[in-house]
């Protein structure tokens, strides 16, 4: 029996600036409302999600009902989804700052609540791999809270979204629960290929070549950081397609101190992307070469906020209404792929029995 996907609703906890919602909606889904305690997502969100009303509040402060009371959702609705891309400071690799890691740790108890109170058809969580093997984690709990719940229907693995229509080596912790035992649940299929930078990027796609600290002022947003005077030289010296700051290493006007003795440390500084492979994790500091392989492979710049949002799947027409270069890279380095949400929302939808 196939159910129809008409009947879908979801609520997106942690939402940002809708890269689920957008993929969710992609694939039929009714997302009625994204939770984000992020007043920065509110614009982006709502004006490129219409009928997807943005809930600006602190989750651990949400009261259970507030759905209920608001939006008419009732418990124990099979077809029901409620999403929980929490953020992960506390279990990710990349260095952040101590007290929010630490304050990130438990929100998945804090959604876990909304699960126990609404009981819904589906459960959806994406977060980072170390979720699976940080020896202090939250998913243990959080499984055995499902398991109490009546969710015995549980499948999560770790992908790497290049394999899933997603440009880029991005892997992440994916997981789908259903409370309807009968059902046949299976996360998205990967691709026969990885997805690489050349069928998304470059003047073939609709990006023009512009140089670094151009401005675009539509709703393309086409913008590129500014590079300081040495930092042009180093770009303009690492090889195109994938060049490295060790193009540049034995220069003494262009090495940094901080490198010197250190060729195993921080390979992909300064590094440009390859044009035939995926790009590297696009985090929320993509706007800057010196924070990781965010050189364009051909061009003397990083890329652009729009190459950003491409490389995470968002739709070329999506709208980001931030008033800088790091609120918009933000929001585009922590969504999750709008081509990744789509293919999940597509194997609930396509769940029988």
């Amino acid at each position: 029996m196939m159910m129809s996907k008409k009947q879908f609703r979801a609520i997106d906890f942690f939402c940002g600036g809708g890269g689920m919602t957008c993929g969710l909606r992609q694939a039929g889904i009714d997302v009625i409302a994204g939770v984000d305690f992020d007043a920065d997502a509110k614009e982006t969100y709502e004006y490129n999600n219409p009928k997807s009303t943005f809930i600006q509040a602190d989750v651990k402060r949400l009261r259970s009902n507030f759905f209920e009371k608001n939006f008419s959702v009732k418990s124990n609705d099979d077809n029901l989804i409620l999403v929980g891309c929490s953020p992960c400071q506390y279990y990710s690799i990349i260095n952040t700052d101590k007290e929010k890691s630490v304050k990130s740790k438990d929100l998945l108890k804090n959604f876990a609540r909304f699960i126990e109170y609404y009981r819904p058809g589906f459960v959806l969580v994406e977060n980072v791999p170390g979720i699976m093997t940080n020896k202090n984690s939250i998913l243990p709990y959080f499984l055995k809270k499902l398991e109490k719940l009546g969710y015995e229907n549980i499948i999560y693995k770790i992908v790497d979204m290049s394999k899933y229509g997603v440009p880029q080596s991005r892997k992440r912790f994916s997981l789908i629960a259903s409370r309807i035992s009968e059902l046949s649940i299976t996360m998205p299929c990967e691709d026969s290929k990885v997805s690489i930078i050349r069928d998304f990027l470059g003047s073939a796609n609709g990006f023009p070549k512009i140089p670094a600290g151009h401005k675009d002022l539509s709703d393309f947003n086409h913008t590129t950081a500014g590079l300081s005077d040495v930092n042009l030289k180093r770009i303009s010296k690492t090889k195109h397609n994938g060049g490295s700051r060790f193009d540049w290493a034995n220069d003494m006007e262009l090495q940094l101190p901080c490198f010197i003795g250190k060729d195993d440390s921080f390979k992909d500084t300064f590094g440009r992307m390859w044009w035939d492979k995926p790009a590297p994790t696009i985090t929320t500091k993509f706007f800057s070469i010196s924070n990781g392989r965010f050189g364009h492979p051909d061009e003397d710049r990083a890329i652009s906020l729009r190459e950003g949002a491409t490389l995470q799947t968002f739709p070329k027409d999506y709208v980001f209404k931030t008033n800088s270069i790091a609120a918009t890279a933000k929001l585009i380095g922590n969504a999750v792929p709008c081509e990744y949400a789509r293919r999940l929302g597509i194997s609930i939808i396509s769940s029988n029995i």
